[in-house]
């Protein structure tokens, strides 16, 4: 056992030593993972830099992360060093013991932006997941008065506005390329229809407008098609087409109502919203239109919302009703059972993955307010993500 030890100790010390002598000989260093002194759901950071923007966003966003503790005192598990190279540039420098293990450049539209790279870069090799500070948002305000749509970064430094409906709009969702938004709007007959949006030029279409109820429209992870629900021939049905809203195909026939559409990560199958069992619950489909099963949630007599997480398809993230109020639940095909990972003090719906799955954004609800939450569901931390300048922020779609 002493001897494996030893083993394992001289190999990462020597990873180490290679990392030292290679640092000023390239942009970029190819290494293993780094591994922090301590194992488990959270790393220790301390974040260094000579520009205090620079550090300020750095801290700004890995204050999201439930993985990164910058706040903790003592010999922290690592430094990361940033170091502005131009105005739209970082290096990075990953540190550990004081040893430098690795260092590399990152350029993008802006600095904050190539900030934000970096410090993906930092979780990927620190923790192992992906990071998501350079994902967009899609969501809902009515900073002007009416529910429209808006995008946003993840630190809501690059707000835009992206309808003009001046109805209630609701339910964006990015396509995953980000270059299209579809979403629900009541402006043209008063009534819910779905419309399709280029971001760049805002330029908007009519998506679905059949008689009746048309919304939920969700691209595909492949963007290849949508799933939406019409309700067209009386209840509200869960629909299939493609990317343009043509080849339109019915995927459930039900006496009950079908609602909040969300694919499976290789697009073979959706998880929805139906009150076939006399109260919402969460069903699931295959893409072709057969085995529709219920999930045995058994959870609580009123589930909705389901989101599937894309880096884990074993989880479902939920909505579900709890001593008068709503939180979010996760279910694992695996277990077979769910358990409630919010403790919001109103109510907490509309659960979004991020794409490490890991992390998931919701709503939180209260009389007087809605805001963006961001929850590490492995620690349970939650923390605000919208401005509290910027209310009435809800139903954030992310890509990345």
């Amino acid at each position: 056992m002493m001897h494996a030890t030893r083993t394992v100790f001289l190999s990462l010390f020597c990873s180490i030593l290679c990392s030292v002598s290679l640092i000023g000989q390239g942009d970029s260093i190819r290494l293993p993972d780094v591994v922090g002194a301590t194992q488990g759901l959270v790393r220790t950071v301390q974040i260094t830099a000579d520009d205090a923007d620079i550090r300020r966003t750095a801290t700004a966003l890995f204050q999201l992360h439930g993985g990164i503790d910058t706040s903790a005192s003592g010999r922290p598990d690592f430094e990361f060093r940033y170091d502005a190279t131009g105005e739209r540039s970082v290096r990075l420098t990953i540190r550990s013991g004081g040893q430098d293990l690795l260092q590399q450049n990152f350029e993008a539209s802006n600095r904050r932006q190539a900030v934000a790279r970096a410090s993906d870069f930092a979780v990927r090799r620190t923790l192992g997941i992906p990071g998501f500070f350079s994902g967009r948002l899609a969501f809902v305000s009515d900073r002007s008065g009416n529910s429209e749509i808006y995008s946003s970064d993840i630190l809501f430094t690059q707000v835009r506005q992206l309808t003009s409906d001046q109805r209630q709009c609701l339910l964006p969702n990015l396509s995953p390329d980000g270059r299209t938004l579809l979403y629900t709007s009541y402006h043209r007959t008063g009534f819910p229809d779905i419309f399709k949006v280029d971001v760049e030029t805002g330029r908007r279409t009519v998506f679905a407008a059949y008689r009746g109820t048309n919304t939920g429209a969700t691209f595909s992870p492949d963007g290849r098609r949508v799933a939406m629900i019409l309700s067209g021939t009386g209840n509200s049905q869960l629909y299939v087409s493609d990317p343009d809203g043509r080849d339109l195909r019915r995927l459930t026939e039900t006496p009950s109502l079908e609602a909040d559409p969300s694919w499976s990560p290789d697009g073979r199958r959706i998880v929805f919203t139906s009150d076939l069992a006399g109260r919402p619950q969460i069903y699931t489909i295959d893409a072709s239109g057969s085995n529709m099963r219920r999930l045995p949630t058994n959870i609580s007599r009123n589930c909705s919302e389901p989101n599937w997480n894309q880096a884990n398809p074993d989880l479902i993230a939920f909505t579900a009703a709890v001593s008068g109020s709503f939180q979010i639940a996760l279910y694992s095909f695996e277990a077979g059972e769910s358990r409630f990972i919010s403790q919001s003090p109103g109510d907490a719906v509309h659960p979004m993955w991020l794409n490490d799955g890991r992390h998931l954004i919701y709503t939180e609800r209260t009389r007087s307010n809605r805001r963006l939450m961001i929850l590490d569901t492995e620690t349970g931390r939650a923390v605000p993500l919208s401005p509290s300048d910027l209310r009435n922020v809800e139903q954030a779609h992310f890509i990345y």
